[in-house]
């Protein structure tokens, strides 16, 4: 097989040329699902920066979770949005690569940030008094940026590796690229590839999810003992959790597993279908955590309401039991500040 990587960098997207007879429906659905993603994603974000009855190590998890959504639509939507209207379905060797790393970045991020969230509940729930001295803002952000650096490191390698191999085809079965459609147009040896690509992901995604399992079942048999006001109220952030947790890892582990299902197992056809359901799942993971956060949100306003308006009733009934003319006549008499203080002043000094 020709050696392709030096007479030709640009590869051909197939997921997009299956996509041509309806490319504008196509083209109009992404930019649907990018502006929701973006919206939903951009409110939530300025909900938790704004209100600082939010600046929790949960919420900042949950920011951090919903901008690593904007990152990896934007990674491939806006690509495919412009080849779909301009009729285009080739992307270069550099360009590949470089959205190879972002959205595999993506993935990675959204696991560990989801095992981060888990093991704040853990804590939060199981160990509510000590919960403030071993959660605070500031060990969530060190959480999150030990989390970029790891996943851009490990991913970077990843790439590194993929970028070393020389091309022998130009064709990739999918809307987008990643370093496993590199991979299947490799010419040389790729064993170390496989092997680092199969450890790294293994040991990620099973170390993360029976974390996730393990904080997740201690938290659930804490909450059977506690009172059922707390009771509702912890089950229902729980399950809303959950329920986001395994709807990104369904579609994650269909992505990361359909290339070890054989080279003519799934279509190209079948390949366009998981990529936009893989988008339509985060606009679906998006607006969930955006309903949570909305909810808390707005329940929190309605409390500092109630308290505010007690207080303010508080402070006019004191004012109308005791008027502002009538207070303490008798202290500013013989304060050293009125009459009385400087009139005593005065016959002391004779």
């Amino acid at each position: 097989m020709e050696n392709v990587s030096k007479i030709n960098t640009n590869l051909i997207l197939l997921g997009i040329v299956e996509m041509e007879h309806l490319r504008y429906l196509y083209a109009t659905l992404a930019i649907l699902i990018y502006i929701a993603t973006m919206m939903l994603s951009t409110m939530i974000v300025y909900i938790v920066w704004s209100e600082e009855s939010l600046h929790e190590p949960m919420y900042i998890f949950i920011g951090n979770l919903v901008v690593n959504v904007m990152f990896g639509n934007s990674a491939v939507l806006p690509k495919m949005v412009t080849d779909l209207f301009f009729g285009l379905s080739t992307i270069s060797l550099p360009g590949c690569l470089i959205q190879s790393f972002c959205y595999q970045s993506f993935g990675s991020l959204e696991l560990f940030t989801f095992t981060a969230m888990a093991y704040d509940r853990y804590l939060a729930v199981c160990y509510p008094l000590r919960y403030p001295t071993l959660m605070t803002n500031g060990r969530a952000l060190q959480i999150v940026f030990a989390i970029f650096v790891f996943v851009f490191l490990s991913i970077g390698v990843t790439v590194v590796l993929a970028a070393r191999l020389s091309m022998c085809g130009v064709n990739i079965n999918n809307v987008y690229c990643e370093t496993m459609s590199l991979l299947r147009l490799a010419c040389g040896d790729t064993t170390i590839n496989d092997i680092f690509g199969t450890i790294w992901t293994m040991t990620v995604v099973i170390g993360c999810i029976l974390v996730v399992i393990y904080c997740y079942i201690r938290t659930f048999l804490v909450c059977l003992k506690i009172s059922a006001e707390a009771y509702q109220k912890a089950i229902h952030t729980l399950v809303t959790h959950i329920a986001t947790f395994f709807t990104f890892m369904a579609t994650s582990l269909f992505v990361i597993f359909r290339y070890r299902l054989g080279s003519g197992s799934l279509s190209t056809i079948a390949h366009v279908a998981i990529s936009i359901t893989v988008s339509a799942a985060s606009v679906r993971l998006v607006k969930q955590l955006s309903k949570e956060v909305t909810s808390i949100f707005n329940s929190r306003r309605r409390k500092t309401k109630i308290i505010n308006d007690k207080k303010s009733s508080i402070i006019k009934k004191s004012r109308e039991i005791f008027p502002p003319s009538r207070q303490f006549p008798v202290l500013l008499e013989d304060s050293a500040f009125g009459t009385g203080g400087k009139k005593r002043d005065e016959e002391g000094r004779r």
